[in-house]
């Protein structure tokens, strides 16, 4: 699953794996890095994010506080938060996980890591190159103003069983460049509709902690996720209960 697989074919989303409900109780890495960005100068533009995301987030590791609770998803950590369900979606061919899903108040958000150049960002180009694909398909994607920054709003035409429908989805799409890591989320239910719930996803998605670790990767690698400790183990009765009572690691 990449950065555009969103926008598949409903039957060709990746399958959900288990749900657990979090409650609030040789190769010279620098010459890589930079080669990467000299090759891709003229296509990649500035990073976008927010001013203050050092100290709001989304965070590195570096910045995260060691004072908070985090669900260990080896790229991403997620805060522990009375109320949210989080779900791990799981590519269906590869097996591997590909991405989070946050259940909040009737809403879900969709998040991804991926590796980046040191000193360029990806969020613009990504967002063209997300309009361009949606708009091919019949869909309608409009660039507005976020509280992170530029975001696309969209309506992607559903397809059943392989045929189309009128009906489509909306889904709101915004990302944030951080130090060699881009995160990306997908806005999805009441959020779009109520501005309050809005503010609490995007709070949501700027307390979550990226761990790009060293080794070096090309721009638009994804970044590797792991299942909890809580849930490695699918025969355990208590593994959901474990997680759920907030099997949380402190960055």
């Amino acid at each position: 699953m990449g950065l555009f697989d969103f926008l598949k074919k409903e039957e060709e989303k990746p399958e959900k794996a288990d749900k657990l409900t979090v409650d609030d109780d040789g190769i010279d890495e620098e010459e890589l890095d930079d080669a990467v960005e000299l090759e891709d100068d003229e296509d990649m533009d500035a990073k976008s994010a927010p001013d203050d995301r050092e100290t709001r987030g989304p965070f590195d590791i570096s910045e995260a506080s060691p004072a908070k609770r985090y669900v260990d998803l080896g790229a991403l950590r997620i805060p522990a938060r009375e109320g949210l369900g989080l779900r791990l979606e799981v590519e269906e061919k590869t097996k591997r996980l590909v991405a989070v899903a946050l259940d909040y108040k009737e809403s879900t958000m969709q998040i991804q890591a991926f590796a980046a150049p040191r000193s360029t960002g990806l969020w613009h180009s990504i967002m063209a190159q997300l309009a361009e694909q949606v708009r091919k398909q019949g869909g309608t994607a409009e660039e507005v103003e976020g509280i992170l920054g530029p975001v696309l709003d969209t309506k992607i035409p559903v397809v059943i069983k392989g045929a189309a429908s009128n009906q489509t989805r909306s889904a709101r799409f915004f990302g944030v460049d951080g130090p060699r890591w881009f995160l990306r989320g997908v806005l999805t239910g009441k959020a779009l509709r109520d501005e309050a719930t809005r503010v609490e996803l995007v709070e949501l998605f700027r307390s979550v902690v990226v761990v790009r670790g060293d080794a070096p990767l090309p721009p638009r690698e994804l970044l590797t996720l792991v299942v909890p400790k809580a849930m490695a183990d699918p025969t355990s009765k208590t593994a959901t209960e474990d997680a759920a009572s907030g099997e949380a690691e402190q960055a």
